[in-house]
């Protein structure tokens, strides 16, 4: 696999026929994807379209039925067990997995720790940055998102938009290649969804490679530079956002363009 391109963006993450089975479900029936350096591509669908499973499919969170996944220069190396796709080396897939931050719908925060603790956990157990380095670290994340007052605070004394904000800076402290966001405001009140809005975009503009399963079309339209439109376990259609939102070839497509305008 080559990290070149004619623009010169390295290739962060490449996705190679993700296949996914749950028994005789086939949910993902070959999807195919490129992230460059730099790229933000929201992925877009109607419930069951396997949007999230293709996102968990990534970092094995769910594990493919067939496929490969290359992050950077290397290859996630897996082997067939019981008709899913295993790591074949548990410390390659926690190499790989460093390089790969994921923001969960529901936060995923650990209840008994403070904020500062969550968010130091991962960069100290695993990549083992001295400790002082990774709280300095974690207290400009902090005032990054728009929350140094909260650092001693527990998740249950948080809003859904301030945890979310704080799944963020905690992915961010891992410094990770490429940043998944599985539909990250879904889970959160109404007037809440812009402030997380608003730091995913800050990062966008900051030039994060970020891969976003979204339902809110028109933060995908403004914050894309690639628009991925699943149906049925497939691609149905992949373009800039003025192609897929103003002027997409499917009929699909259009149909679920004019239902949610």
């Amino acid at each position: 696999m080559t990290t070149q391109t004619t623009t010169d963006r390295p290739i962060v993450l490449d996705l190679q026929d993700i296949h996914k089975n749950f028994g005789s479900l086939e949910v993902l029936k070959g999807v195919s994807l490129t992230a460059h350096d730099g790229d933000v591509i929201s992925i877009l669908g109607s419930s069951g379209s396997g949007k999230s499973t293709f996102l968990r499919c990534i970092n094995l969170l769910e594990k493919p039925s067939q496929g490969r996944i290359f992050v950077g220069d290397d290859e996630l190396l897996l082997t067939p067990k019981k008709g899913e796709l295993v790591a074949k080396n548990p410390k390659q897939l926690e190499k790989l997995r460093s390089k790969i931050g994921f923001v969960f719908q529901n936060f995923n925060l650990w209840p008994h720790k403070t904020i500062l603790q969550n968010i130091i956990e991962a960069p100290t157990q695993v990549l083992k940055i001295p400790k002082a380095e990774v709280i300095a670290q974690a207290e400009r994340l902090l005032a990054k998102v728009g929350l140094s007052d909260k650092k001693d605070a527990y998740p249950d004394n948080l809003s859904g938009g301030q945890r979310q904000r704080v799944a963020i800076a905690r992915a961010l402290a891992m410094n990770p290649q490429v940043i998944l966001f599985d539909e990250p405001t879904s889970a959160l009140d109404p007037e809440l969804v812009n402030e997380v809005l608003a730091v995913i975009k800050e990062l966008a503009d900051e030039g994060r490679t970020m891969l976003i399963v979204t339902h809110d079309m028109r933060f995908a339209k403004e914050v894309s530079n690639t628009v991925v439109f699943l149906h049925q376990g497939r691609i149905e259609e992949m373009g800039s956002p003025s192609e897929v939102f103003d002027n997409p070839k499917s009929e699909r497509v259009r149909e679920f363009m004019a239902s949610h305008r």
